[in-house]
């Protein structure tokens, strides 16, 4: 019997690539062949998909960057992507093709569309990103992380969860130790590209802390390259521990570690949260598309296991107080974790496998 191949199309964020590498690591260990469509910004986050995963750059573009010229190339450059494509699946042709949004998913389910082979799209956001929002109606389903989604009318929403890696389930429901009269660890995460806001704000945020709690604070902080210097510095001056970079590998680890995490609220990093229980405080990226971080977080915040800081409204006096409430209360503290778990859907891999595999099945029963 032939081996199945999935088709697996993601843009150049963590946010889309990390779901998508989760869906990989399990359709591989079913035995399915995988290949994964993506750009050169998406390429970056390939070191963590399996060896065997076999890897396709595209040629697309977005409407959103450039100057005149560059958006005129933006069609004509994505219609030569999905012809590519088209060509690619002629020859050799998925079971199933599974989009996880950002532009460089076009070309793919472009594709697919045209040869009118079996299609889905994984949606992380509780608001559709345009290219999810351009397929929805086109695909099969639309898997949601986030339930309620904002559907347009006439696309099926079936909601799984947001799948996590491997590294992530490694440490789900790791044991969480409260905060005390001893090391504490603080992790800084800003999304795939770090936050800028954050490396304002943080360190003298936590700079700010009383003394006696200060002294057992050690920090990972996830900074843009341009940003490191002067953070590091900072913390340096204040004497805190601060472990400074542009970018974790080993964010889960780090993690599990940490008695508190201070984040955006990317649907990639809530679902860390909740499959690892963590407690922390969310500011949302104001311009997200459809302020789709402020809905990521709702439900962290109702269920008690986050704070929420708009950004508009986060400074140093703001963040240093919900940081002190938080370290200073262990029963809170470990409520809150708690509350993170049970918010989580560590299944959620699981859940999509089985809509691949019945997407596939319907196509050859």
């Amino acid at each position: 019997m032939a081996q199945k191949l999935l088709m697996i199309a993601a843009g150049g964020t963590g946010g889309h690539m990390f779901p998508a590498q989760a869906l990989a690591e399990a359709m591989l260990k079913r035995g399915w062949r995988v290949k994964l469509s993506t750009d050169a910004r998406g390429a970056r986050y390939t070191g963590g998909f399996p060896h065997s995963t076999e890897i396709t750059q595209v040629q697309s573009a977005t409407f959103a960057r450039g100057g005149v010229l560059a958006k005129a190339l933006v069609g004509p450059k994505i219609a030569a992507g999905v012809l590519a494509a088209a060509w690619s699946m002629q020859r050799d042709r998925p079971d199933a093709v599974v989009g996880f949004g950002g532009y460089p998913s076009i070309p793919a389910l472009g594709a697919a569309t045209l040869l009118g082979l079996p299609r889905m799209i994984h949606e992380q956001n509780g608001v559709l990103g345009r290219v999810n929002r351009l397929f929805a109606t086109r695909v099969a389903q639309v898997a949601c992380g986030v339930w309620p989604t904002e559907l347009p009318e006439g696309a099926q929403g079936v909601p799984v969860g947001n799948p996590v890696r491997a590294a992530v389930l490694a440490r789900a429901g790791a044991g969480y130790i409260a905060p005390g009269d001893y090391p504490m660890s603080i992790l800084v995460i800003g999304g795939s590209q770090g936050a800028r806001i954050l490396s304002d704000v943080v360190p003298g945020a936590i700079a700010a802390l009383p003394p006696a709690m200060l002294r057992n604070i050690r920090v990972s902080h996830q900074a843009r390259a341009e940003d490191g210097a002067r953070v590091a510095g900072f913390y340096a001056e204040q004497g805190i521990d601060a472990d400074v970079r542009p970018f974790f590998n080993d964010v889960p680890a780090r993690m599990s570690e940490a008695q508190l995490v201070i984040c955006r609220a990317g649907a990639s990093t809530i679902a860390d949260l909740t499959v690892i229980g963590r407690p922390s405080i969310l500011i949302p990226y104001a311009a997200a598309a459809g302020d789709h971080q402020t809905a990521n977080a709702r439900g962290l915040v109702e269920a008690g296991a986050a704070i929420l800081i708009p950004e508009k409204r986060l400074d140093v006096s703001s963040l240093s107080e919900q940081i002190t409430a938080v370290l200073s209360n262990p029963a809170a503290a470990q409520q809150m974790s708690a509350a993170a778990l049970g918010a989580g859907m560590p299944d959620a891999t699981e859940h999509l496998v089985a809509l691949v595999e019945e997407l596939a099945e319907k196509e050859h029963p």
